[in-house]
C-alpha cells in the first residue's frame, strides 16, 4: 500500500525542503509536520531532540509512510543516525529515514575553488560537528569554518528577515565566521530556516563568495535515491497531494509557513501522542 513522503522539521524551516522537492518531483505525495509546539530544536540537548524526533517518525509510520525526510538540520544532526542504527531495525527495517547533512555534504567540496567552507546554523548543529565530521568522508581537503547563529531562526520566525533590525546579526555573525578564515570562499546555510535571509547575508558577503542553501541539493539527491530504490519509490504515493500538521496552533502555522513555503498553505493540529 502507498502513502505519502514524510517531511519533518522542527517548525517551519523544513518547508524551504519541501518547496524544492514539490517543484523538483511533483508527482509524489507529500506530508509535512511541524513540530512546533516544542520548536526551536536548536539549543535544546541531544537527548531531548533525538526524543522529539524519534516522537515524530513514530507519527509519520502511524500515517503509513514508509520514507521519512528529516528536513531538519539539528534533527539530522542529534538524531538521525541513532535512529537509523537503533531504532529503524525494530520499528520496521522495510521504511527509510533520510536526513539532509549527508546530500549536502556529498556535494559540498564542489562549491569551493579554495578548499575553504564556511558552515552557519544552529549552535546545536555546530556543537555536534555533523558536518566537519561528514565533510572530511567526501573531501578532506577542505577546511570547514563553523559559526553558529543564534538569533538568526527568532529574527526570521519574527518576520524581521528582510528588515533593517536583521542587519546587524547578519553582519556580526558574518564577521565571526570571516574572522576565521579570509580564505573562506562558499559559505552553507545549515539550517533550513535561513533561505529566508538569503538576500539580506548576500548583501554583505565579500565578492566572490557563494552562498549555499539546501533545497535543491536533497531534492536531486532525493530522485536520485528513489531511482535507485525503485521497490520504495512504488512505496510512495504519486497523486501530487500535500498535507500539512503542527504540533501548535494551525492558523498560526498557516500564516507563518506561507512564507517559507512561498505559496498559501492549510493546516490541521496534531498530537504526537
Amino acid at each position: 500500500m502507498s502513502a505519502p513522503i514524510g517531511v519533518f522539521d522542527s517548525g517551519y524551516g523544513g518547508l524551504t525542503i519541501l518547496k524544492e522537492l514539490k517543484k523538483q518531483l511533483p508527482q509524489y505525495d507529500y506530508i509535512y509536520l511541524g513540530d512546533n509546539a516544542r520548536a526551536p530544536y536548536g539549543s535544546r540537548s541531544f537527548e531531548t531532540v533525538y526524543q522529539y524526533t524519534l516522537e515524530a517518525v513514530n507519527w509519520f509510520f502511524k500515517q503509513g509512510c514508509s520514507l521519512v525526510i528529516i528536513a531538519c538540520n539539528t534533527a539530522s544532526a542529534k538524531a538521525l543516525r541513532n535512529i537509523q542504527q537503533l531504532d529503524l531495525p525494530n520499528m520496521d527495517p522495510g521504511k527509510r529515514v533520510l536526513g539532509v547533512i549527508r546530500p549536502t555534504t556529498e556535494v559540498l567540496g564542489h562549491f569551493s575553488t579554495n578548499h575553504q567552507i564556511g558552515i552557519m546554523g544552529t549552535l546545536g548543529t555546530v556543537q555536534s560537528d555533523s558536518y566537519p565530521i561528514e565533510i572530511a568522508k567526501f573531501f578532506p581537503e577542505l577546511q570547514v569554518f563553523q559559526q553558529a547563529c543564534p538569533m538568526w531562526v527568532p529574527l526570521i520566525e519574527n518576520g524581521e528577515f528582510d528588515k533593517p533590525g536583521a542587519d546587524y546579526f547578519v553582519q556580526q555573525y558574518l564577521n565571526e565566521l570571516f574572522s576565521q578564515s579570509k580564505g573562506i570562499d562558499a559559505i552553507l546555510l545549515a539550517c533550513t530556516h535561513y533561505p529566508l535571509l538569503e538576500a539580506k547575508i548576500k548583501s554583505f558577503l565579500p565578492l566572490g563568495v557563494s552562498l549555499v542553501t539546501q533545497g535543491d541539493i536533497v531534492a536531486k539527491s532525493l530522485a536520485k535515491y528513489l531511482e535507485n530504490h525503485p521497490e520504495l519509490a512504488h512505496k510512495c504515493s504519486q497523486h501530487g497531494l500535500l498535507s500539512f500538521y503542527t504540533t501548535d496552533n494551525a492558523d498560526t502555522f498557516e500564516k507563518q509557513g506561507s512564507l517559507f513555503f512561498g505559496q498559501k498553505i492549510e493546516a490541521k493540529h496534531t498530537d504526537l501522542a
